[in-house]
């Protein structure tokens, strides 16, 4: 979670109240927040140097909180001081918004785009550099490192609209960066800034395209190479009195709630917030951004009080709810239903659950009635393939074994190819956007996994036992996620001699404590109803011809093929580099459910 450090007069003076360090604390838990901590108290050089600071723990989805204008505003409204703003927009002087043009070219590395302006903006030092934290904390977060959104702000007064959003070959753009002063192409410019301990860490994600996204005024002058850098000739100062805000995004949702921020954390510091005009021609699209009508949502009166265990009336429940910033109204058409405005400053509430949190919050965690719920599943309890698998890994552990955990992820090559399996295309969970050819699908057998802990850990002394309790992941299009979890139980020995009798001896094991009793494979066959297992030859690739078998097991009156055990083909060895023979066994725990 992003700890913001908020100077301690400065808030105090906001919130119109002088706190002592354990008063503000207990404020904070009470509003859903963490004093992490006062540097008043603190002996440390840095912090005796500098003005005392609150540091403040906020929840990561509370992008509303990043700065002191969120905290101050929050708290306030929480404290009943203020009611939170309306934010509305105003037409511009000239009567005719700006204009901000989409060029088709754009989708081909940053699509979307969206703005606003900050008329006649008063910015004092401590309003200037809040402005520009929170611009360097959405980035980091919701903004994912400026790989889904990217902000860019301008002196407005410095360029000439209408804008346009364009994407060019880098050679073709030019301009002077932020702070520099010597003219670069794109190129130059990624070169430029390959080591910047800042903006080095940014390049990768548009230096490989084919275009650069870039955003002109109508004379041509550069505004921003987003997501990288801003141009020197529109940078802001503390003299600025009119703010041009781009944003530009891969993410739809987030782009606009970016603006939103901004809008709402520095929109009180301006005489007007300004809509621009987008206009897409290839879409056909034209739009004014950004929208600040708070959403409408609907919240169940029952609902509430059931869960928080309370029994307030719908005015009562609505009072509460204004202290955490909504308004609130019953609804003409039942009188169990609330309607909730929630505004702009809250895309963490997606829910009637995320109301009722707030609406708890406003009324006192600490205050609310410890009752035991009738009517919801309170009680926590294991999953029965949970306590299943434990027993096993009990007992492997028990016999010597070494538990591992192998991440569910791996090659493609490691599942298929090189266990002498074939993909068919309808089996493995495949992700669409592997980041590297090491983490391409989802497991299907444990045994990659295994046999690439044997080959890290070779330099040890064998023989090696290890085992792994875990999911495996299969495609099935009956389920509603289309895909579905097994749980496996697998292990592998590696040593000087085969060591099939070694898995065989704790397949035996396990088997025993599962309570399935070994018979031969014409009992379990002739007699469905006599439960128990067996093995059977089997031919698999996988494994040395003649020396893999499967396991049989009767349940319910039905057979089941719950794995195989053997020990490994030369050409597994190979591809793993694994040095010594290996054997392995791996079953499926789901059957004794």
């Amino acid at each position: 979670m992003p700890t913001i450090a908020v100077d301690k007069a400065a808030l105090f003076k906001a919130l119109e109240r002088e706190y002592t360090t354990e008063e503000f604390d207990e404020l904070c838990f009470e509003f859903g927040i963490e004093l992490d901590e006062d540097t008043s108290q603190s002996k440390k050089p840095e912090d005796l140097a500098q003005p005392p600071q609150l540091k403040i723990e906020i929840p990561a989805n509370r992008y509303d909180m990043l700065c002191f204008e969120g905290i101050a505003m929050n708290l306030r409204v929480f404290l009943q001081k203020e009611k939170l703003p309306k934010w509305t927009l105003s037409p511009p002087p000239s009567g005719k918004l700006e204009t901000l043009t989409i060029d088709e070219e754009t989708s081909r590395v940053r699509p979307l785009c969206s703005g606003v302006i900050l008329r006649n903006i008063k910015f004092t030092q401590e309003r200037y550099d809040s402005f520009i934290a929170l611009q360097d904390k959405l980035h980091q977060n919701l903004a994912r490192q400026r790989t889904l959104v990217s902000i860019g702000t301008h002196d407005l007064d410095t360029v000439q609209g209408p804008f346009t959003y364009k994407a060019l070959p880098p050679e073709e753009i030019e301009f002077i960066p932020l702070n520099q002063t010597k003219k670069m192409n794109g190129k130059q410019l990624m070169d430029f800034y390959e080591k910047d301990k800042h903006l080095g860490r940014y390049l990768h994600i548009i230096r490989d395209s084919p275009v650069y996204p870039v955003i002109y005024d109508s004379k041509r002058t550069v505004l921003s190479l987003p997501p990288i850098i801003n141009g020197d000739h529109s940078k802001i100062t503390l003299n600025t009195k009119n703010v041009l805000i781009e944003i530009t995004a891969l993410d739809k949702t987030k782009v606009e709630i970016v603006n939103h921020m901004l809008v709402a954390m520095f929109g009180g510091y301006a005489e007007s917030i300004e809509p621009l005009n987008i206009v897409s021609p290839h879409n056909n699209e034209s739009r004014e951004s950004p929208d600040l009508t708070p959403r409408t949502m609907h919240a169940e009166v029952d609902y509430l009080n059931q869960v928080t265990g309370l029994e307030y009336s719908p005015e009562d429940i609505a009072s509460l709810l204004e202290r955490m910033g909504y308004t609130v109204s019953p609804s003409k058409s039942d009188k169990n239903i609330l309607d909730v405005s929630v505004p702009i400053t809250r895309a963490d509430v997606l829910h009637q659950a995320d109301i009722m949190e707030d609406f708890a919050i406003a009324y006192g965690f600490n205050k609310l009635p410890r009752v035991y719920p009738n009517k919801s599943a309170a009680v926590a309890a294991p999953l029965p393939i949970n306590k299943l698998g434990d027993i096993v890994r009990f007992e492997a552990a028990a016999s010597g074994w070494n538990e591992v955990m192998p991440l569910i992820l791996c090659s493609h090559d490691e599942n298929f190819a090189w266990l002498n399996r074939k993909d068919d295309g309808k089996t493995a969970i495949k992700l669409a956007n592997p980041k590297t050819a090491e983490y391409q699908i989802v497991r299907t057998s444990l045994l990659p996994g295994l046999l690439k802990t044997l080959n890290s850990n070779k330099h040890h002394a064998v023989p090696i036992k290890v085992f792994e309790v875990s999911d495996v992941g299969f495609k099935d299009l009956t389920q509603e996620r289309k895909t579905k979890n097994e749980r496996h139980f697998a292990a592998a020995v590696m040593g000087k001699t085969s060591g099939f009798e070694q898995v065989h001896g704790l397949l035996d094991r396990t088997m025993l404590m599962l309570k399935s009793a070994f018979v031969t494979r014409e009992e379990g066959l002739k007699n469905e109803k006599l439960e128990g297992y067996w093995i059977e030859e089997l031919e698999d690739s996988t494994f040395l011809t003649g020396h893999s078998a499967a396991i049989k097991i009767n349940i319910a009156g039905k057979h089941h093929t719950i794995g195989v055990f053997g020990i490994l083909h030369p050409s597994v060895l190979h591809k793993f580099e694994l040095p010594y023979p290996v054997s392995t066994v791996e079953i499926n725990l789901e059957v004794f459910l």
